[in-house]
């Protein structure tokens, strides 16, 4: 199914400004009264969510509304589910242009057709923790989708105030590489969800919300003693770590390179550490095999995820990792990466010295 083409660049007040410039009360018009950013997004809530404060300037807008389980029986009568669906994560397509998904023990969203509102219930026995990472990665995916953006399934960490990405599908280890960085004093910008902005100067990358999901080894060995371990589903033992502000990262910066993580069953087949540069063609096959949310397709998204990809392939340093899933690895594969950012650095700034000498 084929998602409307949105907009990607609103002014997120307008709908509550007087015709003075002004702006009117939100509870007096019935809109919701909390107001947060996350991903570069201005989110405006019915109920209190664990992010940052909106704080003016955004890529675009989405609308949460709470709502009873009679609103989605409603929504799905006579509709039946993708047959890519199982009894865990069930999603489908309505007439309308909307998206149906749920998490049978963490919730169910409505994702409206332009990805503009998403109407949630929350599971009897979900945390609130859980519930609002499904609904800020996956639910929110369908929303960023729909309107125009091509997300990127990434951890990004910030090195020298900029963005370091590992890209990588579910389970190859891109939460546990962060937490390393993390533990050496470097910071998370987002966990799984990447949005970029692009300019003809740079590429922005923006934070998403201040926590981090690791397996309970993983996060004991890199981050030490947390509170508030809660679990990321019943069916897991991923636990959901918040992050300080010592921790985090909380502003756009530049992407200054990304790592296609190498999939483990294939990395197991090679004892050592390895970072092999993709030409724009290998870039552009991981960046699109990297983006987030699969289920969403049509030819106008699958234009538009190969114009992004293709585009930022051009531009970006984008390099093959390849390492074993070894716990007492990671710091050397940290070591390896920083130390493969320190050459890059130095290869461009000798090109611009040169570049520089020549006028002269």
């Amino acid at each position: 199914m084929d998602e409307p083409a949105g907009v990607t660049a609103v002014d997120p007040l307008a709908a509550v400004r007087t015709p003075t410039g002004s702006l009117c009360s939100r509870e007096a018009r019935g809109d919701p009264p909390y107001r947060y950013c996350v991903y570069g997004i201005v989110v405006v809530s019915d109920t209190p969510l664990d992010l940052p404060d909106y704080y003016g300037g955004a890529l675009g807008q989405v609308e949460y509304r709470s709502a009873p389980a009679s609103v989605f029986l409603t929504a799905m009568r006579g509709v039946s589910f993708d047959p890519r669906s199982d009894s865990w994560y069930r999603f489908a397509f309505l007439q309308d242009g909307s998206t149906y998904v749920r998490w049978e023990t963490v919730g169910e969203f409505l994702v409206a057709a332009d990805g503009r509102r998403i109407t949630c219930r929350p599971a009897g026995e979900s945390s609130d923790e859980s519930f609002q990472v499904y609904m800020l990665g996956q639910a929110l995916s369908f929303a960023l989708v729909k309107q125009g953006f091509e997300p990127l399934h990434a951890t990004v960490v910030v090195v020298d105030e900029q963005a370091v990405a590992f890209l990588g599908g579910n389970a190859f280890g891109k939460s546990s590489l962060a937490a390393c960085f993390l533990e050496a004093g470097y910071r998370l910008l987002t966990d799984d969800l990447l949005v970029l902005q692009e300019s003809s100067s740079e590429i922005l990358a923006y934070p998403g919300p201040p926590r981090l999901k690791l397996f309970p080894k993983i996060a004991g060995r890199f981050l030490g003693p947390m509170g508030n371990r809660v679990h990321m589903n019943a069916d897991t033992e991923k636990l959901i770590l918040p992050l300080d502000e010592h921790r985090r990262w909380d502003s756009p910066v530049s992407l200054k390179a990304v790592y296609a993580l190498v999939a483990p069953r294939d990395a197991c087949r090679k004892p050592g550490v390895s970072i092999e540069r993709l030409s724009p063609g290998e870039a552009f096959v991981e960046l699109v095999k990297g983006t987030f949310n699969r289920r969403l397709v049509g030819p106008r998204r699958l234009e538009r995820q190969f114009d992004a990809m293709a585009g930022l392939a051009d531009r970006m340093s984008v390099q093959k990792l390849t390492y074993p899933r070894a716990i007492d690895r990671l710091q050397e594969v940290r070591g390896m990466v920083l130390a493969d950012l320190a050459r890059d650095t130095r290869s461009a700034r000798s090109a611009r010295n040169l570049e520089s000498a020549r006028f002269d």
